[in-house]
């Protein structure tokens, strides 16, 4: 076993020595099982992804040219504005 020093805040110190000597456990004790939760509950980050690229999608291969298209756009604007007979 390893030894190390922590340092606390006294409110933490005060609350987990508390803790400790109502359950009848030694501080590093109680700082073992909180260590241990702690890294229970947020395990290691996953290995790396892939980076994230922007999806795509196929378009069905009809290629328009950009000129083309604001034609078309203009010509079923102006078509919508007209009064349906």
């Amino acid at each position: 076993m390893t030894r190390t020093q922590i340092q606390l805040p006294d409110e933490l110190y005060q609350r987990a020595k508390s803790f400790a000597a109502q359950r009848e456990l030694s501080l590093a004790e109680v700082t073992r099982r909180g260590l241990a939760l702690f890294l229970d509950r947020f395990p290691e980050k996953s290995p790396e992804r892939e980076p994230w690229k922007i999806p795509t999608f196929d378009g069905g291969g009809m290629l328009v040219p950009l000129e083309k298209l604001r034609d078309i756009t203009f010509d079923e604007e102006a078509n919508r504005s007209l009064p349906r007979s």
